[in-house]
């Protein structure tokens, strides 16, 4: 069958194709015969109560130099395609929530969409980690500098994080005795107006903030541990970290047994669940990398996979695009 995919992304022309999780799946996509399309957040809207976009029609190919070719945008109804993944990296601001509800228009016209658009709204990527906290560091969330003060003098080391970004960005480290505690949450909270979540440090970052893929309820073998640059605490690769593959272990795994039935309950069938030591950290739901770390690796050690006409190495996309499409055909 003749499948349209309509992928709701940051600019294509903007992306890094080496490490771009989502041009893997449109790679993973095109070489299974679909029609692909890219759609930009802010050309999304309604019209009389149906959901529309400007799209592009696009060729994708997997080389870091020539990734892509698109034809011109037209304006279409998003119930033109049959699968439409959200892919739109954070910020989690009130553009990406709107966009969810057109989402979910252009699914009661019968589109299949993933991850599902109202547990993308629910599920916080740092926020859900309080329904799995026997996983967790001790963490609080809170908009009061008072209470993370105090929070930080019982732990003596912690760091405190924004509740809508991505790749290390607002992520501080603070002890009791910073000169600078009082500014940085002054700063965090907006003067104790915005909540923002402070987690115990767990000194086992050193050996890498993991990031364990699980797609339709599985793990992925590997995890990539983001291993923080020197002088750094975070992880994170935007941040400078550098990626080393790692097989999980049984902490990891109970960890993905605890959670991934959540996960399907609520139509996430691709996530990725960060792990520092034994600790759950982050449930990420937005838009998951670090596939195509993994699947290098992966292919390094198998040597067994031929790659397609566009170039592509089938890998991790293609077990979400295997899911995707039972999960549409189910609907």
């Amino acid at each position: 069958m003749s499948i349209t995919l309509g992928v709701v992304m940051d600019p294509i022309e903007s992306i890094a194709p080496y490490k771009d999780t989502t041009l893997a799946m449109m790679l993973a996509a095109s070489a299974r015969g679909w029609t692909v399309h890219s759609i930009e957040q802010k050309d999304m809207y309604l019209d009389q109560g149906r959901a529309f976009s400007r799209r592009r029609e696009v060729h994708v190919f997997d080389n870091n130099e020539h990734w892509f070719e698109a034809d011109e945008p037209v304006d279409a109804p998003l119930a033109e395609h049959d699968i439409i993944l959200m892919r739109k990296d954070p910020p989690f601001d009130m553009d990406y929530i709107y966009t969810t509800y057109l989402l979910e228009r252009a699914a009661t016209e019968g589109v299949y969409v993933g991850n599902r658009p109202n547990s993308l709204r629910d599920v916080n990527e740092k926020l859900y980690t309080a329904w799995f906290s026997d996983l967790c560091p001790p963490t609080l969330v809170t908009t009061s500098s008072d209470r993370l003060k105090q929070f930080i003098k019982h732990h003596g080391d912690a760091i405190i994080k924004p509740l809508d970004g991505m790749g290390g960005a607002g992520i501080f480290r603070l002890t009791p005795d910073d000169p600078n505690i009082n500014i940085i949450l002054e700063h965090a909270t907006l003067n104790d107006r915005r909540q923002i979540m402070a987690q115990r440090y767990i000194p086992e970052i050193k050996d890498g903030d993991k990031r364990i893929l699980v797609v339709n309820g599985e793990a992925v073998p590997y995890a990539l541990a983001r291993v923080p640059a020197q002088g750094e605490t975070r992880g994170n690769i935007a941040a400078g970290g550098r990626g080393v593959p790692v097989p999980i272990g049984d902490q990891e795994r109970r960890i993905v047994d605890a959670v991934s039935p959540y996960l399907l309950e609520r139509g996430l069938l691709f996530v990725g669940l960060d792990v520092i030591g034994s600790y759950l950290t982050e449930i990420n739901v937005t838009s998951p990398t670090c596939a195509r770390e993994l699947d290098a690796y992966m292919q390094e050690q198998s040597g067994a996979a031929v790659p397609s006409s566009n170039g592509y190495t089938p890998g991790i996309a293609d077990r979400y695009l295997d899911a995707v499409e039972t999960a549409m055909n189910r609907s």
